[in-house]
């Protein structure tokens, strides 16, 4: 499994109803990295995910995951935490926050049923690794914003996953609370080992965690370390305007 790339996209071509959604990606992602997928509202990123995760079929071209199509991965599926976009909790939601935890340790045999003493346990260590185990019995829905998403990231994180994949996970939060968590995602990334893939808006909070960043719009318009990326002329042809990136470069 080394000997390949973690993420591997040969001549992705997506089309639905006659529309092209994505045309011509080819991407590799190798262990260890944390890679920041870029570009605009409709560019394509969360269905590449989900392409990448198999729960979207291409209508040409390859993906590899591990060396392996998503659909023969086999065990190696459970290697893979995924944090989606974060949905809307009522504040009825009857879940304590250890409870939505510990469901990142259901295998899809286990799904439906109560969580055991070791995924309990399991999600109590991912709980200290966010810095939420004393909030463990405190009801999910009366989290803040950012105290949520790090229990959505404990949860990814229950399975000791090789690849973390994330998509939107700063949507909402302030740029404090945003900081926090992308400090506390490099963290984590650099003391396991794990590749990380995060779809991002923000082009200036994820620049600053990132080792590298790929842009699409449609098409792959530019892939390379975020000094590469933001400096060059291709970013703009993605956003089809002038990015406003750290300094004033115009904007949208």
């Amino acid at each position: 499994m080394s000997s390949h790339p973690v993420v591997e996209t040969k001549d992705i071509n997506l089309s639905w109803n006659g529309h092209t959604i994505l045309e011509n990606i080819n991407i590799k992602i190798s262990a260890g990295e944390m890679v920041g997928i870029i570009g605009p509202n409709g560019a394509g990123k969360t269905t590449l995910l989900r392409i990448i995760l198999g729960l979207v079929k291409p209508t040409r071209g390859e993906v590899r995951i591990f060396g392996s199509p998503p659909e023969k991965l086999g065990k190696l599926r459970d290697k893979i935490g995924y944090m989606p976009q974060r949905p809307h909790f009522k504040s009825f939601f009857p879940l304590s926050t250890l409870d939505v935890v510990a469901m990142g340790g259901f295998t899809r045999s286990f799904l439906g049923k109560p969580a055991s003493r070791p995924q309990r346990k399991k999600a109590r260590s991912s709980l200290e690794k966010v810095g939420l185990l004393s909030l463990e019995s405190k009801p999910f829905a009366e989290l803040s914003g950012g105290q949520q998403q790090r229990a959505f990231l404990a949860r990814a994180l229950c399975k000791d996953p090789l690849l973390l994949i994330l998509d939107e996970p700063n949507a909402g939060l302030d740029l404090p609370s945003q900081q926090r968590f992308f400090s506390l995602l490099k963290e984590l990334q650099e003391s396991s080992g794990i590749t990380v893939v995060i779809v991002s808006h923000d082009l200036a909070v994820i620049s600053g965690f990132a080792s590298q960043l790929i842009c699409i719009n449609r098409t792959m318009h530019v892939h390379g370390s975020p000094l590469e990326v933001l400096n060059s002329p291709n970013l703009e042809e993605a956003y089809r305007c002038e990015v406003d990136v750290f300094y004033g470069r115009g904007r949208c």
